[in-house]
């Protein structure tokens, strides 16, 4: 029986792939003589690698880049746009013919051989590449061959792009989601008046006119348990509260969502910052925020089939993750690095204040461990008991200094059972400090250093950062700090400057005067990822005291296709947009401190954008975060799929510590969900100009950032022992 690869070799080419091919071979006179005169695909290959060698020889920092004689940032940037190309080449040719298992594609094997796909097409017509496949060998010969150049834009025209997108904060845009409210409002009155919805805690006195339900349902907007309580869960609701505005193919995908038994779960408040009166002047600037609430078709057909996309998820007791460490639990511990772990707890904060299309942890919702059942997610009798065993793993580690408690979401566990939180991680630091004590100098532990809490509620619900709660953190902090914990960090996760909003701005305010800096992660899906768009969020967060932590590539395999905006995007936006707000190495010392005095950042931040001359500060790093390795965005594309999908060699961010279990592991393969034409063809679709996002094709090659020494580690007053504890050996 012949092989299903053997068979696609045999698929005629389109006629648009004929039109491509026939002006690759046109652009490039030597192409078009190798492959007419090889007789087989391996004399047009060798062919082909004798032209580009010559080539690769006349430039020697390229050559020792080629060979891995040379690597990290300077040997990056040292590399021209046409050795971008030469080496993509001969890349090619030197994984020609590799198979690799494609989760896209449900574990079929991708197999990358583009010469030979096109010397097919040149001898017989076949080779079934279709023409995103020969759009990509377009470019990448004519940037080989010095016709197809990058112009850098200037600083005005990064600019100029930001000022394309609307803030939150425009007085036009408060009182359009004024609007919103108003219309959700009176459609909730209305159900809550018929008892299509019903809340114990959120009720009506029969003896209230309309104006003073309107009035009471003002008060509770202001209380994040109503949200909560109210929270869509149904398309049709969804649509009424959106005025009817859902077109019938956004709807046919939320019922085949809603039949296919995928969780949903929008808040009020949320929902309220979705256009529906569109303004003329920020057509298209909520649709980051729309593409969060609206599922994709490519999720409802995979979802069933979702993998785990961080291998370190899946734990058995008792045997190491893939990263080589042994975890005490299931589900409630995370860990890659040596210096950190995340920390799941059995509460409430496992779910969140809405379900993100394109979550990185879709695949624990298919399995039911994350969900919104959220009276059923209040903690057991035994979690407490549980929660000492958790920490204990933190307490009794030779390397952790870092805790990340997240979920789902921190800040969904009520104030009592975060606080009850907290109260335990600051007996365990105490514990831990005391037992370094009795140890000598060179074995002491590494004790805890900075605490962390993952949340997107000051985005999603920033009715929840209440005085209260900014009271516990406040109160933990001057403890903690006490015992030598330096650093107090909320991780959010802003998308859009659209979400910056004044309840936004009051949420981050709350929590920078109790002392915690606030981080952001962008996820540069594919509508945040338009021109100017993620400088334009920077540029906002810093002015309300946000700091830009780490901009990630879509993570997830093709349930995630629709939001993924290329790794090739990624490096784009870096070196030619994020740019023009890169700290000069003068500052290093005076944003080291920044951490240090929460209570000032926005100030801090606006002096030092003042003194500098800075849009904004590029504090955060673009990366891809990877199975089993860690993030990282350093990658060399090495093969291509004949539907155009690029293959992508990725390396370990050289510039962190890893798990030792790691140094024979250091390189990743991913297969991105779709072309670079279906993903500018995505673009155009929503309004953007192809053109001005023409130097992607040429991005083959990405070198991570270094880390920016806002987010380094304190250092300890004593030698840390050298020894790893809970690692176990890995096959």
């Amino acid at each position: 029986m012949e092989s299903k690869v053997h068979q696609l070799d045999q698929i005629a080419i389109t006629v648009k792939s004929h039109m491509l091919l026939k002006q690759l071979l046109k652009e490039n006179p030597v192409l078009e003589e190798i492959m007419r005169n090889a007789k087989n695909p391996t004399e047009a290959l060798v062919g082909v690698r004798n032209w580009v060698f010559v080539e690769l020889k006349k430039h020697k920092e390229a050559y020792k880049f080629y060979k891995r004689e040379e690597k990290g940032r300077e040997a990056f940037e040292n590399l021209t746009w046409v050795d971008f190309a030469t080496l993509r080449i001969l890349d090619y040719i030197d994984n020609a013919g590799r198979e690799f298992d494609d989760p896209n594609l449900r574990g079929e094997k991708a197999i990358s051989n583009p010469l030979k796909l096109i010397w097919l097409a040149v001898t017989y017509g076949t080779g079934g590449a279709k023409p995103f496949f020969f759009s990509d060998m377009l470019y990448l010969f004519r940037q080989f061959s010095g016709t197809y150049k990058r112009e850098m834009p200037t600083i005005e025209k990064v600019e100029e792009w930001m000022n394309r997108w609307s803030i939150g904060l425009d007085p036009r845009i408060i009182n359009l989601r004024e609007e919103n409210r108003e219309r959700i409002i009176k459609i909730l009155i209305g159900k809550i008046d018929l008892r299509e919805i019903k809340s114990n805690r959120y009720v009506f006195d029969a003896k209230l006119s309309e104006e003073q339900k309107y009035l009471k349902m003002l008060e509770w907007w202001d209380d994040y348990r109503f949200h909560l309580s109210f929270a869509v869960r149904s398309p049709d609701l969804l649509n009424e509260l959106l005025g009817n505005s859902l077109d019938p193919d956004s709807m046919k995908i939320l019922y085949e969502a809603e039949k296919k038994g995928i969780p949903f779960f929008v808040n009020p408040y949320y929902l309220s910052l979705l256009h529906v009166r569109v303004p003329y002047f920020a057509i298209g600037a909520d649709l980051a925020i729309r593409y969060y609430v609206v599922y994709s078709q490519q999720l409802i057909d995979e979802y069933g089939h979702i993998v785990a996309w961080e291998k370190e998820d899946l734990v058995e007791p008792g045997k190491p993750n893939a990263a080589g460490w042994i975890l005490p639990s299931n589900n409630n511990i995370h860990r890659r690095y040596p210096e950190v772990a995340i920390l799941i707890p059995d509460t409430m904060g496992r779910a969140c204040g809405g379900l993100c299309a394109s979550c990185q942890r879709m695949f624990d919702f298919q399995r039911g461990n994350l969900n919104f059942n959220l009276d059923k997610l209040k903690p057991k009798e035994t979690w407490e008991d549980k929660l000492k065993i958790l920490l204990g793993y933190f307490e009794s580690d030779s390397q952790l200094r870092d805790i990340l408690i997240t979920g789902g979401d921190a800040f969904m566990s009520s104030d009592s059972s975060l606080k009850k939180i907290l109260d335990s991680i600051y007996e365990m630091i105490a514990r831990k400090k005391k037992a370094n004590e009795q140890r000598n100098e060179g074995d002491k532990y590494a004790e805890i250093l900075r605490i962390r809490l993952g949340t997107r509620l000051p985005v999603y619900l920033p009715q929840r950062v209440t005085h209260e709660l900014a009271t516990i953190l406040k109160d933990f902090k001057r403890k903690a700090a006490k015992l030598g914990v330096k650093q107090f960090i909320i991780q959010t996760h802003f998308e859009s400057p659209m979400e910056v909003t004044p309840e936004a701005q009051e949420a981050v305010r709350l929590l920078n005067i109790a002392g915690w800096t606030v981080i952001n992660q962008l996820v540069l899906t594919s509508a945040a990822s338009r021109r100017g768009h993620s400088s334009k969020l920077r540029k906002t967060l810093n002015e309300i005291g946000v700091l830009n932590y780490y901009t990630f590539s879509v993570k997830g395999y093709m349930e995630n296709s629709f939001n993924f905006a290329t790794n090739e995007r990624a490096v784009q936006e870096q070196i030619e947009e994020k740019v023009i707000g890169q700290i000069p190495p003068e500052y290093s010392d005076e944003i080291r401190e920044f951490p240090n005095n929460a209570e000032v950042l926005t100030d801090n931040i606006r002096n030092l954008l003042k003194k500098s001359g800075l849009p904004f500060l590029s504090t955060d790093r673009n990366v891809l975060n990877l199975p089993g390795v860690g993030k990282s965005l350093t990658f060399r594309t090495i093969g291509i799929t004949r539907y155009g999908r690029r293959i992508l060699e990725f390396e370990l961010d050289k510039t962190r510590k890893h798990s030792p279990a790691m140094h024979n592991k250091d390189k990743v393969i991913i297969i991105e969900s779709k072309s670079i034409s279906e993903y500018l063809q995505q673009l155009e679709d929503i309004g953007e100009d192809q053109s001005i996002y023409e130097s992607i094709w040429g991005y083959s090659i990405g070198e991570t950032e270094p880390r920016m020494t806002i987010y380094e580690y304190p250092g300890y007053e004593y030698e840390v022992t050298k020894e790893y504890t809970n690692l176990g050996e890995i096959g």
